[in-house]
C-alpha cells in the first residue's frame, strides 16, 4: 500500500498545525505510523491521496449515517448554497429541521441550534446552572462532552489516547466544580448526592459511552440517574452528540425510554456539516436568551446549509433504514468476535446499534478502568493490518466505530477477511 503522498503532506502539516492535525486523534498517536490524508469519500468508502481505497468505519466520527456524498443530501445542501451560505437571521430551514427533531424526540420541547457538540454541551451546562442556581456538575470518568473547560476532567477519547488525564489551561477553581465518578456505578452516584446533592446543578452523561470505546449502560443505570436528579432537584443532561438519531430514531433516550431535562446533539443532526443543538423541557429552555436571562449566541447557528444537510439525512433514516443498519452492524460485530476467537485472541466486542468497539481484553469492558486495562499494543497491530487490508477503523482503542446505511454485505465480508489477517497479526503481540 502506497503512502508517499500522505507522508509528504503530514511533514508539511506538522509545520503548520500542532502535531500536524486539527484534532488530536487524527495524528495516529494511539497506533503509531502516518495518518492517511483523505481525498474523497463515496458511500461506505474513502480514498486517500495515494489512491488507496478503504471501507470506512469512522464516517467523520459518526455523522455520516447515510454514507459519504449521498445524492439526496448533496442536492439539498447545494440547493441551500445557491440561496446563500449564511444570513445571520432566521430562515425557514431551521424550523423544518427542528420540527423533525421534536417529532422523533417529543421530550425535546424547545431547542437551540449551534455549530458544534462542544457548544451544545457547554451551553446546556450553563443553562442547568442558571436554572438551578447551583455550581457543581457531575460527569463520569471516560465520558467526553467536548473541549469546553469545565468538561476536560477525566474526559476519555482523544485525551485518553494521548495519555492525558486532564488538560493544562483549565483553572483549578473551575475544575473543582466538576465532580467525577465511575460510569455504570449507580450506588456511587446515590452516595454523592446524599452527601452534597443540594449543590449539584446537573448530571451530564453519554447514555452509551462512545469516547472510551463503546460502553453499554447497565440495566436501570440511566433510570437511576434520572430518579436521583428528580429527588435532589438537579437536572439530567443526556449527551446524545454521538448517539442521537444513530442508535435509534429516538436516539438513546428513545431506545432506553428516558425523558431527560436537557439533551445535546451533534454528529448525525448535521450529516457531516458543523451543527449542534441543545434542548429539552420548555420551562428550562425558556430561561435561555432572549426569552430569559441565560445567555447563548452564535453567528452561524442555524446555518442554512447545515440545516438542509441534517433534515435530508434524518428524513432518509426511515424505520426500514434503521432495520437494515441493525442487521449489517450485528453481522459485523458477530463476525469480528468469531474471527478473534479463531485466532485465539481475547476480545470484547461491545455494540449498540451501529456503534461498536473491539476491545482487546479478556474481561468485560463496562467503565473507564476496564477499558484502560485493554492491550493497546495488540490493538495497534490489529489496526495497521486492517489498514493494509483496505479497512479504515478509528485509530484508537478508545473510540467507537460506526456503520452507515451505505455499508453492504460485500463491505462486511471484505472487512471480516481483513480482520482475520489482522487478528493473526495481533496474536503475535504480547
Amino acid at each position: 500500500m502506497k503512502t508517499e503522498l500522505s507522508e509528504k503532506l503530514f511533514a508539511k502539516a506538522k509545520d503548520l498545525f500542532p502535531g500536524g492535525v486539527n484534532s488530536p486523534v487524527r495524528a495516529f498517536k494511539g497506533v503509531g505510523g502516518t495518518p492517511r490524508f483523505i481525498a474523497r469519500g463515496k458511500g461506505s468508502h474513502i480514498f486517500d491521496v495515494d489512491g488507496n481505497d478503504y471501507v470506512d468505519y469512522v464516517l467523520s466520527w459518526g455523522p455520516l449515517i447515510v454514507g459519504h456524498c449521498h445524492h439526496e443530501v448533496m442536492r439539498e445542501v447545494q440547493d441551500a448554497m445557491k440561496d446563500g451560505s449564511s444570513f445571520g437571521a432566521p430562515s425557514p430551514r431551521e424550523i423544518q429541521l427542528a420540527e423533525l427533531v421534536r417529532e422523533r424526540m417529543p421530550w425535546v420541547e424547545k431547542m437551540r441550534f449551534c455549530s458544534s457538540g462542544t457548544e451544545a454541551t457547554t451551553a446546556a451546562i450553563r443553562v442547568a446552572r442558571g436554572f438551578t442556581g447551583r455550581d457543581d456538575i457531575l460527569k463520569f470518568d471516560g465520558c467526553y462532552h467536548g473541549a469546553g473547560d469545565p468538561l476536560l476532567v477525566k474526559a476519555g477519547s482523544g485525551v485518553e489516547t494521548l495519555g492525558l488525564p486532564d488538560s493544562p489551561g483549565v483553572p483549578a477553581d473551575l475544575a473543582r466544580h466538576t465532580l467525577t465518578l465511575p460510569f455504570n456505578d449507580l450506588a456511587a452516584v446515590e452516595k454523592l448526592f446524599a452527601e452534597r446533592g443540594g449543590k449539584i446543578a446537573a448530571i451530564i452523561v453519554e447514555p452509551i459511552v462512545g469516547n472510551m470505546g463503546v460502553l453499554v449502560p447497565r440495566a436501570g443505570y440511566l433510570e437511576g440517574l434520572l430518579a436521583t436528579c428528580r429527588k435532589h432537584g438537579a437536572l439530567l443532561i443526556i449527551d446524545e452528540v454521538m448517539t442521537g438519531f444513530r442508535v435509534s430514531s429516538g436516539g438513546a433516550c428513545g431506545l432506553y425510554g428516558i425523558r431527560p431535562d436537557l439533551v445535546t446533539f451533534g454528529k448525525v443532526i448535521g450529516a457531516g456539516l458543523p451543527v449542534g443543538a441543545f434542548g429539552g423541557r420548555a420551562d428550562v429552555m425558556d430561561r435561555v436568551a432572549p426569552a430569559g436571562p441565560i445567555y447563548q449566541a452564535g453567528t452561524l447557528s442555524g446555518n442554512p446549509m447545515a440545516m438542509a444537510a441534517g433534515f435530508s439525512s434524518l428524513r432518509l433514516m426511515t424505520p426500514a433504514a434503521y432495520e437494515k443498519l441493525e442487521r449489517t452492524s450485528a453481522a459485523l460485530a458477530e463476525g469480528l468476535a468469531r474471527a478473534a476467537a479463531a485466532e485465539k485472541v481475547p476480545v470484547q466486542v461491545n455494540r449498540v446499534g451501529s456503534m461498536l468497539t473491539v476491545f482487546f481484553s479478556e474481561k468485560p469492558v463496562f467503565d473507564a478502568a476496564s477499558a484502560r486495562a485493554c492491550n493497546t499494543k495488540r490493538f495497534a497491530a490489529w489496526y495497521h493490518a486492517l489498514l493494509e487490508g483496505g479497512v479504515y477503523f478509528p485509530p484508537s482503542q478508545f473510540e467507537a466505530a460506526f456503520l452507515s446505511t451505505a455499508h453492504t454485505d460485500t463491505d462486511v465480508e471484505h472487512t471480516l477477511a481483513a480482520a482475520r489477517t489482522a487478528f493473526a497479526a495481533a496474536a503475535k503481540v504480547a
